[in-house]
């Protein structure tokens, strides 16, 4: 059981944070099949902050290779990205909205100029 008390689903041979992500897929996926949206994906990947490394080495062959990691990249997984009117939608099947999703969505809309559907 994750901290909100949303269960994982297994359907379709995946699987969904929450019966109200699965019930969205399967609603997105009739669009799809009905022409109203194209280009359906999940768990799609923006990278908000990239990772931060120290100063650049030289390795043993002489090329320049990544100093030590000092940061881990930011990241935002959009539960859902398709496209409607030729617009790119990015979606997010939210039961609780937590702190650092809003700054996510804040930095989604600085860095991409995306703003997130929240369903």
């Amino acid at each position: 059981m994750s901290k909100y008390h949303a269960k994982k689903i297994q359907a379709d041979g995946q699987t969904f944070d929450s019966r109200k992500e699965y019930a969205r897929w399967c609603a997105l996926r009739l669009m799809e099949r009905a022409g109203a949206i194209t280009g359906l994906r999940r768990q799609v990947k923006y990278v908000l902050i990239p990772a931060q490394y120290g100063p650049s080495i030289t390795g043993p062959r002489g090329g320049l290779k990544h100093g030590p990691l000092l940061e881990r990249e930011c990241a935002y997984i959009a539960d859902f990205v398709y496209l409607k009117d030729g617009q790119t939608i990015v979606e997010d099947s939210k039961g609780v909205r937590t702190k650092d999703f809003i700054i996510k969505r804040k930095l989604m809309l600085e860095r991409y100029g995306i703003r997130i559907l929240e369903t």
